[in-house]
């Protein structure tokens, strides 16, 4: 009698393209086994270890089969008592395109960094990127010392830095003008001077361009990313109601992606500092954080969904992997902004890429708007970001680059990569 025994191997046609999104499969290890045993996993078992493969495990994972045999005391089989039939697990359609995820690949090229491109309407997540990245098909065969060192050294390609915090710089400029229009201190009309730098609780706040830009409003202050007129907006409305509103729009706490790797970033108050450095929030605190510096640190995907909110007319969605419009569309949360502060936001972005810092990510024949922003992160070079969403009226994709210690600009570093994912997906 020949039986035959199958394993069951993944196997990855595209090898890199999206590794941090599918993630890989490995046997299940003793500490997972002790966690999971209840679930009816066992020894030799082949269990998601990250990505979507560990987010969505209990989907595409089957039940076991197998045969009940008699034996005699000698182990001998006597007869077949039974079968139970092994059940296959679910399919999962993701919602990535492939063709936007191997452009964004493409366009991030070789620099550290992360893209991330979703619909704002539902939070489809439509193109996830992380470079450095590995291919998962390694994890299918017996990984040698030597084929993990030559992985490992490629500055960490298990890292996912879509969903690892950084500094946001002035993309959060977005939540700080928000909360100024809705917190009734700043009218969507306001006009205040600006500073070649601003002298908070005896700390000098820098104006980038080191001279100040005159007098300013909203719109103005956003396409040419002031931070004075920003700090002076922190600063009024006080510390507690921007952390309010960072936190509204979703900073601080993880997406609700199915990713267990995703970080939840920081949005610091006054309990947390006293904890980590024993010393009281000042008003210095919520100036830097006014402008996406300081404690504040928010992932990719993070800065997508906050980019989200104006896409689409004040919601807040909840990204997602799986393929499910309708779900999601229900699921996703308005912040009840005024429609004056949400004009206003949105004139703001569109005026970075028609007359301010983001004139890189201009498309000739469909309207973008969209924030760079530039994170100072010593000890090394600054890092770069830039978001967008298009079309300017009916928006139906935001994308986000991030470029780690790029040392250049947002608008400079960061744009043109999201020109180029915007470009193929109108294309």
């Amino acid at each position: 009698e020949v039986e035959v025994d199958t394993d069951t191997v993944r196997y990855y046609p595209h090898k890199k393209v999206g590794s941090h999104v599918l993630g890989y499969t490995r046997e299940i290890n003793a500490q997972e086994l002790e966690a999971r045993r209840k679930e009816g996993y066992r020894m030799g078992d082949v269990i998601g270890k990250m990505g979507a493969e560990a987010g969505l495990e209990s989907e595409l994972r089957g039940e076991w089969g197998g045969i009940i045999l008699e034996r005699d005391g000698t182990g001998k089989v006597l007869r077949k008592l039974g079968v139970k039939e092994a059940k296959a697990g679910n399919d999962v359609t993701l919602s990535l395109d492939l063709d936007l995820q191997k452009v964004a690949e493409k366009a991030l090229g070789e620099r550290k960094g992360a893209v991330v491109a979703l619909d704002p309407r539902d939070g489809g997540v439509l193109a996830m990127v992380s470079y450095p990245a590995f291919d998962p098909n390694i994890f299918s065969g017996r990984i040698t010392e030597q084929i993990w060192q030559e992985v490992q050294g490629k500055g960490n390609p298990f890292i996912n830095r879509a969903v690892v915090g950084f500094p946001p710089a002035s993309t959060f400029k977005v939540v700080t003008a928000t909360a100024g229009m809705e917190s009734g201190k700043y009218k969507p009309s306001t006009i205040l001077p600006t500073y070649a730098y601003l002298r908070v609780g005896g700390t000098a706040f820098g104006e980038w361009n080191r001279s100040g830009f005159g007098p300013m409003g909203f719109v103005s202050a956003m396409a040419w990313s002031s931070n004075t007129f920003f700090g002076q907006i922190g600063n009024g409305i006080g510390g507690e109601k921007l952390i309010e509103w960072a936190r509204k729009f979703g900073f601080g706490s993880p997406t609700g992606i199915e990713l267990k790797e995703e970080s939840a970033g920081l949005i610091a108050d006054d309990e947390w500092k006293r904890k980590r450095f024993n010393w009281e929030w000042t008003v210095g605190d919520t100036v830097n954080m006014s402008i996406g510096q300081g404690f504040t640190l928010a992932t990719p995907l993070q800065v997508a969904v906050m980019f989200a909110v104006p896409a689409n007319g004040g919601y807040k969605i909840i990204p997602h992997l799986e393929e499910d419009k309708k779900t999601y569309l229900n699921k996703r949360q308005s912040l009840n902004l005024q429609p004056s502060t949400l004009n206003t936001v949105r004139e703001g972005l569109r005026a970075v890429i028609t007359r301010g810092t983001g004139g890189k990510v201009a498309l000739s024949n469909i309207a973008v708007a969209g924030k760079s922003g530039t994170a100072e992160a010593p000890p090394g070079k600054s890092h770069a970001w830039f978001g967008a969403f298009a079309p300017y009226d009916k928006p139906e994709i935001v994308v986000v680059a991030f470029v780690e210690h790029s040392g250049g600009g947002g608008g400079s570093t960061a744009g043109p990569i999201v020109r180029e994912v915007l470009e193929a997906y109108f294309k």
